[in-house]
């Protein structure tokens, strides 16, 4: 079975540096009103990053395996959280914007074998993940496979 490991380090109040197997550094702390210093990005937000990162590389790996000219992509990544503690994801809205001479059902294919089957963080999440397209600036409707 994989495993991964990652270590943080405390380095004061609230302030945490991670380190994962490619070696990359990244800092994260609390916002002033509890108690950090603003020295990094707070967990919940790497958790979206992750997420966008995640599908973002097999969306845009799918693409290029169909033959789709993708031009450009950005996912906006809006979370829903509880009121109360702990303070979990319920929804999480993910906006596609590409630009390219793609086919919008083959774009929406690509995104629902991302979530679906490959991408591994939305995999590892409770929360329900709501995907949007945006295609050369037209929001085109969810295509089901």
């Amino acid at each position: 079975m994989p495993e991964m490991h990652v270590e943080s380090k405390w380095l004061g109040k609230r302030h945490f540096t991670s380190t994962g197997p490619s070696g990359h550094p990244v800092d994260m702390d609390a916002k002033v009103e509890d108690g950090g210093e603003d020295k990094g990005n707070r967990p919940m937000e790497l958790l979206l990053m992750g997420l966008t990162g995640c599908t973002g590389i097999d969306v845009t790996l799918i693409l290029e395996r169909m033959r789709e000219p993708l031009e450009s992509l950005t996912i906006h990544a809006d979370g829903v959280r509880r009121e109360e503690k702990p303070q979990a994801f319920t929804e999480i809205r993910l906006t596609y914007e590409m630009t390219g001479h793609v086919q919008p059902a083959k774009a929406w294919r690509a995104i629902h074998l991302s979530e679906e089957k490959y991408c591994s963080a939305s995999a590892s999440l409770n929360a329900g993940i709501v995907p949007r397209l945006v295609l050369n600036g037209k929001e085109e409707p969810p295509v089901q496979d």
